[in-house]
């Protein structure tokens, strides 16, 4: 009987388990304001196009939401802040110029089918920005590969009408004999974000300022980040110092870093809770693994950027990752005491 009610009384809840100030509402809040140098610096690149985009991925993503938990007669979530996350990553992979009904087909995928079909927030498999991009890119190729050229590499502006190949395309579309600093875009046209890219994804700077916020909120850790980034340094580092590049192969490390969306990917799409390992090691682990598919798509592969299909495969492999580091650490069980 007293081991009845013991267990009658006892009441366990799912992780995590540790009470602090933050809830999921301020860690997306931070995570938003994470999110503001480069959306500043992409309004000021590419016009006040990239504002009303952003608002409609934003707007978009609430909307979806509120609609399908209302119509499933489940606890209303838009106040958390994380459809409103979503809609700012999903605006953030897709170019200026990219058109609002297209993004909105993107944001209803994320939240519906990603995110609220398996049961809402903390329970979807892979990142729901993620999944829209890459859907977006498969069913609209043309429209997310038309990169408006920066409005200061444009006289007079003209963003909307002039268009150019992203760092990575040029990259990939000229043989490594014939690569030259010349023929490239520089190191620090990249870090500022001078160049043609995906909206959230073109200015280094910014995206590194956004990542030194949240790890100095403790809301993501440094360990993902700094091993995807490490990782994609070396691969490349070794790649362009073993193929003979005319390129410094120091340069061409550094410009697989700040080119394409390493940098957004690594610190605010890699990072996400859900669909990251729990453990240190596996952190470590994810950012080793989304480093290396990254480069083996850019390198070996047709399609000249990998960030978006490396994280979702990784999202996958998380659980696993998971049930590993959680042996080594603790050790398994024996069977029948053995």
């Amino acid at each position: 009987m007293e081991q009845k009610l013991f267990y009658d009384n006892l009441t366990v809840s799912s992780a995590p388990h540790l009470v602090t100030k933050l809830d999921t509402q301020k860690t997306m809040m931070w995570v938003l304001i994470a999110l503001c140098p480069a959306l500043i610096v992409s309004t000021f690149m590419f016009g006040p196009r990239v504002l009303v985009l952003t608002a409609v991925c934003i707007a978009a993503c609430m909307f979806f939401e509120w609609a399908y938990e209302k119509i499933m007669k489940r606890p209303n979530t838009v106040k958390d802040l994380s459809a409103a996350v979503t809609g700012t990553l999903i605006a953030f992979n897709v170019p200026a110029s990219f058109p609002f009904w297209m993004a909105i087909i993107g944001c209803f995928v994320a939240i519906v089918l990603v995110k609220q079909l398996y049961g809402g927030i903390g329970r979807n498999f892979a990142n729901p920005a993620i999944v829209a991009r890459i859907m977006l890119l498969v069913s609209f190729a043309t429209q997310m590969t038309t990169w408006p050229v920066a409005r200061v590499m444009v006289p007079f502006g003209g963003a909307d009408v002039v268009t150019g190949a992203t760092p990575l395309a040029i990259i990939k579309e000229t043989p490594l004999a014939e690569l030259s600093a010349d023929s490239i875009p520089t190191i620090g046209s990249l870090f500022l974000g001078t160049v043609g890219g995906a909206m959230g994804e073109v200015s280094a700077i910014a995206l590194i300022i956004g990542g030194l916020i949240l790890i100095w909120k403790k809301i993501i850790s440094p360990a993902t980040p700094v091993a995807f980034i490490g990782t994609v340094f070396v691969i490349a580092l070794i790649y362009y110092a073993a193929s003979g590049s005319p390129v410094n192969p120091l340069q061409m490390a550094c410009y697989h870093i700040f080119a394409g969306g390493v940098m957004l990917g690594a610190i605010f799409m890699a990072t996400d809770y859900v669909t990251s390992p729990i453990m240190p090691l596996g952190k470590v682990i994810m950012g080793i693994g989304c480093g290396v598919f990254t480069m083996i798509i850019r390198l070996a592969a047709g399609y000249p950027e990998g960030v978006s299909f490396s994280i979702l495969l990784m999202n996958v492999l998380t659980p696993l990752i998971d049930m590993l580091c959680i042996k080594l650490a603790y050790g398994g069980g024996k069977k029948n005491g053995k």
